[in-house]
Parts: C-alpha cells; structure tokens; sequence
C-alpha cells in the first residue's frame, strides 16, 4: 500500500515533516510512505491552470492520483491551515476527475502550542469536504509542544510515537477493510 505523505510546512526543521518521518518508521508491514516536498507549487492561479499545468503541478497530481491515501500533516498558523497546504488542496482538486475526488486523507500534526494544531486540522477537514475527498475522522494526533518532543528532525516522545502508530495501524486497517 502506498501512502502520500504530505507536510504542510516548508521548514527546513519542520515538526510536521518530523512527523511524517516518524510516520514511515511507525508504518504497519506492507505500508510505505512516500513524503512529497510542496517547495515548488506555484500559487493556484487559474490564468496559470488555462495554458497547462506547470511541471510541479502535475507531478503533484500524479502523485496524489497514484496514492492509496495520504496523509496530511497539518501545522497551525494563526489558527487555521497553511497557505502552502491549502493552495496544494486547490490544485488537486482540480481536473475531470479532480485527483482529490474520493481519495481518502489522514490528518495529522505538530506544533509548539499546547493544543498542538486543532484549529488547522478543523479548517482542513472542511476544505477536504468541499472537494469531495474523504478523511478518516475517528481521532486526532495532535502534536503539542512540538519543541519539547522532536529533537534533531526526529519525534522522540514515547508517548507521541505510541500515538501516532496507534492512528496509522488504525487508518490502513479501515483502508484494507
């Protein structure tokens, strides 16, 4: 099963990337995860979108259609989702048939605030909605304090970590059916 990771945080020591590495290591047997960068997307512009996708965008729809799923890790700015996710869920969701439509997504993410990214991942569920993509809602890994349990790129919270492999195992088990 392949499963789209993706980081809503263009950070070099982004937590939420962190957590999307811990993720692969966490992942059940027969489950790989493949991160994907959102460096290059160029802001959704539908002037942009009329003369052809940019190579970043169709790699982006490429891989998001080549998914089994993905999953999503939601950083919290201001109180609600990035621009860089957000502007990654406009473009996937665009096309006959959009890549997000149906797909199934996984919300996760880190942040230094105590309630980790609650708000982001709320606004991210109704954006995913909109777009007719489908998202496991059964529970939240909610990262808080981030700065406090992920050293060096690496999730090092026990705690955490026990967390988030419980949500994985539980995502590709409703996955596989």
């Amino acid at each position: 099963m392949k499963i789209l990771g993706v980081s809503g945080s263009l950070r070099a020591a982004s937590f939420n990337t962190a957590l999307l590495r811990a993720a692969q290591e966490l992942a059940p047997e027969g489950v790989a995860i493949e991160i994907f960068g959102l460096h290059d997307l160029p802001l959704f512009n539908q002037d942009v979108e009329d003369q052809g996708d940019p190579a970043p965008v169709a790699a982006w729809k490429d891989a998001v259609r080549g998914a089994d799923a993905l999953l999503l890790a939601c950083p919290e700015y201001n109180g609600g989702v990035t621009g860089v996710l957000k502007n990654a869920i406009d473009w996937a969701s665009r096309g006959k048939p959009a890549p997000l439509d149906g797909k199934v997504a996984c919300i996760i993410g880190a942040s230094p605030g105590v309630t980790g990214t609650v708000r982001a991942q709320d606004a991210l569920r109704q954006s995913l909605r909109k777009v007719s993509a489908l998202y496991w809602p059964l529970g939240e890994v909610l990262v808080g304090q981030a700065h406090t349990k992920i050293e060096d790129g690496r999730l090092t919270d026990e705690k955490s970590r026990a967390v988030l492999q419980r949500h994985l195992t539980a995502f590709i088990e409703k996955l596989r059916g």
